[in-house]
């Protein structure tokens, strides 16, 4: 079975955090251990992954960011979805629909 833990799809963890954030304002560490926990484990998105993908949302304007104090008062950097945001993940969560559909399909015995 593959290890999920290693390795998202490209484009995946964009709508993971996009959906992660459909919940409300979040910390960096906040959202991947949200996504850790909604998975059941099955996936754990490290910093290396997490801040560039944040970045990249970011600068295509789906997510904007704002300092804050965390909940062990801290600094940290808050991120939350914008209009066109929202809107990208309803795209997204029904492309991704439509091709797990698609994949099952395939995989389906005949």
């Amino acid at each position: 079975m593959p290890d999920f833990k290693s390795e998202l799809l490209q484009g995946t963890l964009d709508l993971l955090i996009l959906r992660t954030l459909s919940g409300g304002d979040m910390h960096g560490w906040g959202i991947a251990q949200r996504i850790q926990l909604l998975s059941r484990d099955a996936f754990v998105v490290n910093q290396g992954s997490l801040y560039p993908a944040l970045h990249r949302l970011e600068a295509q304007g789906w997510i904007e960011a704002e300092w804050g104090v965390s909940e062990n008062n801290r600094q940290a950097k808050f991120y939350g979805l914008t209009r066109t945001g929202k809107k990208q993940l309803v795209d997204e969560t029904e492309y991704w629909a439509r091709f797990t559909a698609a994949v099952g399909f395939v995989l389906k015995p005949e």
